[in-house]
């Protein structure tokens, strides 16, 4: 299993940011999946995330109204567009995919794949 993102970048508070994650070697649609952020030094915390067969949507509270997850079946992609950035938001951006029940779509421990990220940096 391969989960390969992208679009991370430098900015400036206020600006907007799309990321993209790819997935390969596994069965997309049978897969929930996540974005989590993480500082230096800091935990892993939850951005957004999708659950495999249903439309609602899972966000952060620190995140909620600004960022919005979706995702392509097709391309076997999953997007984060990500609006009013703030300084706080910096980290690197990873993407997960897994199997979650409904209380662990929000924790690392839910996902069982990972990406590499792409480092999202918010300056003021």
């Amino acid at each position: 299993v391969q989960l390969q993102a992208s679009g991370g970048g430098s900015v400036q508070s206020g600006d907007s940011l799309s990321l993209s994650c790819e997935a390969s070697g596994l069965t997309f649609s049978t897969y929930g999946m996540a974005w989590f952020r993480q500082a230096p030094g800091e935990e892993r915390e939850f951005v957004a995330a999708l659950r495999p067969t249903s439309s609602t949507k899972y966000y952060g509270d620190s995140v909620k109204g600004r960022f919005t997850i979706s995702r392509d079946r097709a391309k076997s992609t999953v997007y984060l567009q990500m609006g009013n950035l703030r300084p706080e938001d910096t980290g690197n951006y990873l993407c997960a995919a897994g199997t979650p029940i409904l209380s662990t779509m929000r924790v690392p421990a839910g996902y069982r794949h990972w990406g590499q990220g792409t480092q999202v940096t918010v300056s003021s």
